[in-house]
């Protein structure tokens, strides 16, 4: 991104968002940060050293996202960059999820995608030039027991994503598919957390293991990713962790998940070694 290229971010308001705000913004980008929290993207704002157009603006809502279309290019005539990074959570098992929250991640994590792809895809088309940049997640890569909303939104979007590769072809617009893997983000903290049946944990330590295991920077993130869209790269993965789902479903496609059992196994017999040394060291 140069001086005058104009890139629209979803979810700048916190985590991901903000840091590509951030780095886009030192690089004389003009932005138009998009998020459903007005507080975040103040905060988000405050933090730039250049202006930029803030819009309060529900992804999930059609109507919504077509009308920043609109705003967007009457303001400033192009847009050269597209991020579609808002999304949400809900942690609980398949039998017990609600309809209700499905289609609340859904709306967000994959309807907001499609409602962005399309309301500036045919001015991109147009032009001839522009890239889309859908967030997807190493979760649109293998799955995840207690995440089924979330994996079949980014499966989704990954799948959409992957779509507009060939469909784009010689129209000088490109579709790129990024795949974080753990990012230290709010997404844990902010996520709609039910029990379900057997899952004997709390969100307060679910969001301790996140915090432990997540690897990667929301900073490290947005840097990985804009080198990814300047080297012309269609998918991105973020972090040691993402390539090495992303191998380990390509070598072991039905099996990976004995795998990944093995090692949560591993993780928590230690963190519970842990906790019985630390107890021990108290008395």
């Amino acid at each position: 991104m140069t001086d005058g290229q104009v890139a629209v971010i979803t979810g700048a308001g916190s985590g991901i968002g903000r840091a590509l705000a951030q780095q886009l913004g030192a690089r004389g980008a003009t932005l138009v940060l998009v998020d459903v929290n007005r507080e975040g993207l103040t905060e988000t704002a405050g933090s730039l050293e250049r202006p930029c157009q803030l819009e309060v603006v529900d992804v999930s809502k059609r109507d919504q996202v077509e009308a920043l279309a609109a705003k967007v290019l009457e303001a400033h005539g192009r847009v050269d960059l597209l991020v579609n990074n808002a999304g949400v959570t809900v942690h609980d098992t398949v039998m017990h999820v609600s309809y209700e929250d499905l289609e609340w991640v859904m709306n967000v994590n994959f309807w907001g995608v499609v409602y962005g792809t399309k309301a500036f895809l045919p001015h991109m088309v147009e032009r001839r030039s522009g890239v889309i940049a859908n967030v997807s997640s190493v979760f649109g890569i293998v799955g995840w027991p207690f995440q089924a909303a979330y994996n079949a939104s980014k499966f989704a979007v990954r799948g959409f994503t992957e779509v507009l590769w060939r469909e784009l072809d010689g129209t000088g617009v490109r579709a790129v598919t990024v795949h974080p893997g753990g990012i230290k983000t709010n997404i844990v903290r902010s996520m709609r957390f039910r029990r379900g049946a057997g899952l004997g944990k709390s969100h307060a330590s679910m969001v301790r293991v996140f915090d432990a295991v997540a690897q990667t920077t929301p900073e490290v993130c947005a840097a990985t990713i804009l080198r990814g869209l300047e080297r012309g790269d269609r998918r991105i993965l973020i972090g040691r962790d993402a390539t090495f789902l992303d191998t380990l479903q390509r070598v072991l496609p039905t099996r990976y998940s004995t795998v990944l059992d093995y090692f949560e196994r591993r993780a928590a017999a230690k963190r519970a070694k842990a906790r019985a040394t630390a107890a021990k060291e108290a008395e």
